[in-house]
């Protein structure tokens, strides 16, 4: 939420003298359409976060007034707009190594490390998944975002495993198209604090940004709340028990931020190294009761293990799979050895 407040706070360059503008007029009222959404159907080409800073910036006006992006408009508005200048669209390429799992003509799957970021907010930001992206492969699509070149989907900074990129246009709006539709499964592994007693369940319960700490989401069902929340589906499903901990399947059936996170806290299995939702750090000492204490993970001990999807272009059913990071690994061969049910 912070990251996207800064984007939208962060003005257009624009020539006032050569600026293009555009002038609409609206020729009957359309009920629920917002302003951002309108011009965004006039010209896709601009994304409706390019819209919203235009119009906080000044530069939309309706009937010769600023306005905010939910205005709704009406029949006889008269919309202008004036046109920003392009900005960079170059990613800078950055020699970052990436463990690729397939690559063909079309997508490139990588194993993706913790601790970085999958795009830059702006040309200047580097260090991220999107720049080590230019920096291997000659061609990657464009999608709507220039700083997000290849990027179909995201991970969570410390969330590591299987993530899909794109090298065209095509395979880039045809996978996000699955993403959209949840024809895709994506499968994830996470080790939780304590042994769960069911072998698997569904958890239906709507998460939104929490009330009090912004950079935190929460489970929201209180009927004040439930309108500023979205409903998330996770089902899990228990893969291996130990003495103390869980290593358990998670499937994402809607896409919210820190869903998994936050339903696992919620119905009392916090994630292992996840302090920002109640999960305990743990060591090679917490598990063995010998060795270093420093902890294994200092962040989430959650991994994209697998996708099933269809090729974008062939069409035919794929299945990649992400082997675990070295202190995952670690993590699961020291419960295996130690903490085995």
């Amino acid at each position: 939420m912070r990251h996207h407040d800064e984007i939208l706070n962060r003005p257009f360059p624009i020539d006032e003298e050569n600026a293009k503008r555009v002038r609409l007029r609206v020729r009957r009222k359309l009920p629920g359409r917002r302003l951002d959404k309108y011009l965004h159907g006039r010209y896709p080409h601009l994304s409706r976060t390019s819209i919203q800073r235009l119009i906080r910036q000044g530069a939309v006006t309706v009937n010769g007034q600023s306005t905010k992006a939910s205005y709704e408009v009406n029949g006889g508005d008269i919309v202008e707009m004036v046109m920003p200048d392009p900005e960079p669209s170059e990613v800078t390429p950055e020699d970052i190594p990436l463990e690729i799992l397939y690559e063909d003509d079309h997508i490139i799957a990588i194993n993706k490390q913790a601790g970085i970021i999958c795009h830059p907010a702006h040309a200047q930001q580097t260090g991220t998944i999107a720049n080590a992206l230019a920096f291997y492969a000659s061609r990657l699509s464009h999608g709507q975002d220039p700083f997000r070149p290849g990027i179909v989907h995201r991970l969570d900074k410390n969330t590591t495993g299987v993530m899909l990129t794109a090298k065209t246009d095509e395979a880039h709006w045809r996978l996000a198209l699955q993403f959209e539709r949840r024809t895709l499964r994506k499968t994830y592994l996470a080790v939780v604090s304590g042994e769960m007693n069911l072998d698997g369940d569904t958890i239906d319960t709507p998460i939104g940004v929490h009330p009090i700490v912004r950079e935190r989401f929460a489970v929201m069902i209180k009927e004040n709340r439930i309108n500023v929340a979205k409903r998330a589906v996770t089902i899990y499903e228990v893969a291996e028990r130990f003495r103390g901990y869980t290593l358990v399947k998670l499937q994402l059936k809607t896409g919210r931020t820190h869903q998994l996170r936050v339903h696992m806290s919620y119905i009392g299995y916090p994630i292992v190294g996840d302090l920002l939702y109640g999960g305990p750090a743990i060591s090679e000492h917490t598990i063995t009761g010998e060795g270093s204490q420093t902890p294994l993970l200092s962040y989430q001990a959650l991994h994209s293990w697998r996708i099933d999807f269809q090729h974008p272009i062939t069409e035919k059913p794929m299945t990649v799979e992400a082997p675990f990071r070295s202190k995952f690994k670690k993590l699961i061969h020291l419960l295996r050895r130690a903490r085995s049910v």
